[in-house]
């Protein structure tokens, strides 16, 4: 029963060992644990800085990503803009060459219609002078007695040159 109501000595002599074992303690013991808890608070702010920075850092390069996409999507538009120019420019030159050589094939189709029209109309003329050289030569070669035998030279020449 000496532990439920300790007597004096007893009483002396664990105030005495819980006094050491709180001076041990407290002069190697607390440190340790202090320091140990201190570069344990240290690591974790320093971890809790570095996943800040680490944010920050994931935050900018998702800035840069999109500012990034934004400038692809503009170059792209700018690129589509050159291209559809380009193929205006060239849809335009080509039509305009065209026209040109439309215009060109028709003066040249008319020219020799006109040069083909005066080639037959030259033709024709030479024809009608021969002819009516002709003509004249056999009524000039022929004596010719009476009009009759006049008009019937001229009936018998028509009618040969219908012939021919």
């Amino acid at each position: 029963m000496s532990l439920i109501t300790p007597d004096f000595g007893l009483f002396f002599w664990m105030t005495i060992v819980f006094l050491v074992v709180l001076f041990i303690l407290w002069r190697y013991g607390f440190p340790v644990i202090v320091k140990m808890v201190d570069e344990r608070k240290a690591f974790i702010d320093e971890s809790l800085k570095k996943a800040h920075e680490a944010n920050e850092r994931l935050a900018n390069i998702q800035k840069e990503g999109e500012s990034i996409l934004q400038e692809a999507r503009e170059q792209q538009a700018q690129i589509l803009r050159e291209a559809a120019a380009t193929r205006d420019a060239i849809v335009e030159k080509a039509q305009d060459k065209a026209r040109s050589e439309g215009a060109r094939l028709l003066d040249e189709a008319k020219a020799a219609i006109e040069q083909e029209k005066k080639a037959a109309i030259a033709d024709i003329r030479q024809q009608v002078a021969a002819l009516s050289v002709e003509i004249a030569e056999k009524v000039l070669k022929q004596n010719l007695k009476d009009d009759k035998s006049q008009m019937d030279l001229i009936d018998r020449m028509l009618d040969e040159v219908s012939v021919k």
